[in-house]
């Protein structure tokens, strides 16, 4: 699958360079601020009531199943009607998704932060079962100290964002696919801020994934074999 790597090398350099890089520290600014302020913590407990836990439940899921099966349904479409622009926009999302999944273990690996309180299958809990501690500050810096799945950035954030970004870049001229790319986006790094997830961890997943998806955008953009846009 050659296409998934395309210009891979030079979209990681330019994922962590020029003025990107000024959008990682954007995100890590953001977030001291948040943690710093108590944001992250009364964000939390704001939050923890069972209305928004019914809406956000479905998108852990939905984050998880559609970066790998929605894309290969692209493809498959694409391959069957002989449509190199739907083609090249399965490979785009393909890359997005997966350097926004690699990214945010990468920073997860490093710093290492403890998730919020919850319970499985995210049952509600109601104030008098949330911990007197503010635990929004608990980071342990260190290389895997905190495993790569839970922590900062969201990865279901960075995902979404950076598969929609993406696709924003490669059609912006379809304004219904514009809505629905930044709806689904900002559903999963919402929902997933109110369960497994801090506020801030959204908040540096959205802007992390924005990048990494217009970098891809771009970069597949310009493909020969795939230029063009839908809904032109």
């Amino acid at each position: 699958m050659p296409v998934l790597f395309y210009r891979l090398p030079r979209n990681v350099i330019t994922i962590f360079s020029g003025r990107n890089l000024g959008w990682h520290v954007l995100a890590i600014v953001l977030t001291i601020a948040i943690v710093l302020s108590g944001g992250d913590w009364a964000y939390y407990v704001w939050t923890r009531g069972g209305l928004f836990l019914r809406l956000a439940r479905p998108a852990i899921l939905l984050g998880t199943v559609l970066p790998v099966f929605g894309t290969l349904i692209i493809l498959v479409v694409g391959e069957v009607g002989k449509n190199r622009r739907v083609i090249n926009t399965a490979w785009a999302l393909g890359q997005a998704s997966l350097l926004g999944y690699l990214v945010s273990c990468g920073y997860k690996a490093f710093t290492g932060r403890l998730p919020p309180p919850h319970g499985w299958g995210f049952r509600t809990l109601t104030l008098t079962q949330i911990p007197l501690v503010d635990t929004s500050h608990g980071f342990q810096f260190g290389f895997l100290k905190g495993g790569v799945f839970w922590g900062w950035p969201s990865s279901h954030t960075t995902v979404a964002f950076a598969m929609m970004l993406c696709l924003i870049t490669l059609h912006p001229k379809n304004k219904l696919l514009v809505f629905g790319a930044l709806f689904y986006a900002f559903y999963v790094g919402l929902s997933v801020s109110v369960t497994i997830h801090w506020c801030s961890e959204f908040v540096a997943g959205a802007i992390i994934g924005s990048v990494i998806g217009t970098v891809v955008g771009r970069s597949f953009k310009a493909r020969p074999d795939g230029a063009g846009h839908i809904g032109n």
